[in-house]
């Protein structure tokens, strides 16, 4: 079975052969940009907004889920959804397959196949709730009722869609030891920023993805003190999150910064909004700045931030990192040398460094690969916890290394990967070859593009992807 429209990801049909359990087939929409159109009929546009509801009749053995906030079986093959806050058409959303449920916090469950509802329930109890409390404090209520995660078959091609009160996302999430959990909170962020507050047509992409990129680093610094991406991303920051970030930095103070953020989504909430919406409410709230023309400073004009491609004209300070990136570069360099320092390797205790630090490390070394001759295989030997990992940032660097060296023996952990995290995938587009860092959640998510900030979302994805 393949896609309702062959080149286009509308309303998705998988063969038994392409999900978890290979046993029932399974169904889902993806609407993001324009594509729910081939769904249902609607004004497929997000400067409109409605409210919906929907009856689903499935065969026996099958569980339908929807982006609504509320639910109810009707009969033994009926579920009734509604969505009572308005939405944009692309975040109706529907999965149908064998699914089961369990609970993970109080207004969360995590949905999968029969065969991943377990993983997903230890990966994430408890986490859910901790990021969005955090969301709320930051940028006010979660207004959606209910936030579940439903975690798709292999064969899903992204890695997650914000449709409110259900976030679709990769299973390559389920690393085993909640390494990965965080990536989520990209989605959650959308809760505010794109599902509540929506740019009014696919030009301004860039007010969803910025503010949420924004949103995500602040919830990731209150909660950890740092955002991995903060620590090794190389690549031209996305501009809207620049330009939100030059935005903070004329205010001055991340506290006034913050109260900002919830005035702007209270007083836009459910409605889709242009880049002039939000600035001119940005210099009403903050009249010091309006009455100093901030918005026309040589160099910095608002003007220039939305209409000119090109580097940002201001990026924001990721020197913090530093001292966390330092180490994991200089053990690259060790790793290859023609003769290995072992005394030196060794001396370097990576058993307490996080995921975003071994990235960065694997990172390294597949750009200087190939190694001299032995070296990955002594990595390897010396670092099962990257060598063995589940977490599929790793698996996917090392079996990019294994490839680059032609370690040969370790060639059929590069195959079980593919299969069990890839699998086979429906006809259609793909997702692009993972540059130097891409994480999961940047390879979802992130479609703003350094070439300025008016950028139509890729067809295809979720958002690229992210």
């Amino acid at each position: 079975m393949s896609t309702a429209h062959t080149g286009r990801w509308e309303v998705c049909w998988l063969a038994p052969e392409q999900t978890a359990g290979k046993e029932k087939p399974f169904v889902y929409t993806q609407g993001q940009a324009v594509l729910n159109r081939a769904f249902f009929p609607c004004f497929d546009t997000p400067a409109v907004k409605c409210t919906y509801s929907a009856l689903i009749q499935v065969p026996d053995g099958f569980t339908a889920v929807m982006s609504a906030d509320t639910w109810e079986r009707r009969g033994p093959h009926g579920f009734f959804f509604r969505m009572s806050h308005p939405i944009p058409s692309y975040l109706v959303a529907l999965a149908i397959g064998d699914l089961a449920s369990a609970e993970v916090g109080p207004r969360s469950r995590v949905w999968a196949e029969p065969c991943l509802v377990e993983a997903a329930r230890q990966e994430y109890d408890g986490v859910i709730e901790e990021f969005l409390a955090a969301g709320e404090k930051l940028f006010g209520p979660y207004v959606w009722g209910r936030y579940d995660v439903l975690f798709m078959p292999p064969s899903f091609p992204f890695g997650g869609m914000e449709n409110p009160c259900l976030t679709f996302v990769t299973p390559c999430l389920l690393a085993g030891d909640r390494s990965l959990a965080d990536v989520i909170i990209h989605e959650i962020s959308h809760s505010w920023f794109g599902n509540l507050v929506t740019n009014a047509n696919w030009s301004e992409f860039w007010l969803n993805e910025g503010f949420t990129m924004y949103a995500q680093r602040r919830i990731s610094t209150r909660l950890f003190g740092v955002d991995p991406d903060d620590t090794y991303n190389e690549t031209p920051y996305e501009k809207g999150f620049c330009f939100v970030s030059y935005l903070a930095h004329l205010v001055g103070d991340q506290d006034q910064f913050d109260r900002f953020l919830q005035a702007y989504v209270k007083e836009f909430k459910f409605q889709s909004i242009l880049a002039d919406d939000l600035l001119e409410f940005y210099l009403e709230y903050f009249p010091e700045l309006k009455q100093r023309k901030v918005d026309a400073i040589p160099g910095f004009e608002f003007d220039r931030w939305l209409n000119t491609p090109g580097w940002p004209p201001y990026l924001p300070d990721l020197s913090p990192g530093d001292a966390l990136m330092k180490p994991a570069e200089e053990l690259a360099q060790l790793w290859a040398a023609p003769e290995l320092d072992m005394p030196a390797i060794e001396a370097v205790a990576i058993g307490s460094w996080k995921t975003y630090q071994l990235v960065y490390f694997l990172d390294k070394v597949l750009q200087k690969s190939p190694l001299p001759p032995g070296n990955v295989k002594k990595l390897g030997e010396l670092y099962p916890k990257i060598s063995g990992a589940r977490n599929a940032e790793l698996r996917l660097r090392w079996g990019q290394i294994v490839l680059r060296n032609d370690l040969q023996e370790d060639f059929g952990k590069v195959k079980d990967f593919l299969q069990s995290q890839v699998g086979t995938a429906p006809p259609g587009p793909q997702p692009a070859a993972p540059g130097p860092h891409p994480s999961l959640e940047q390879r979802e998510g992130r479609r703003a593009s350094g070439e300025g900030l008016p950028t139509a979302p890729r067809e295809g994805g979720p958002r690229a992807r992210r």
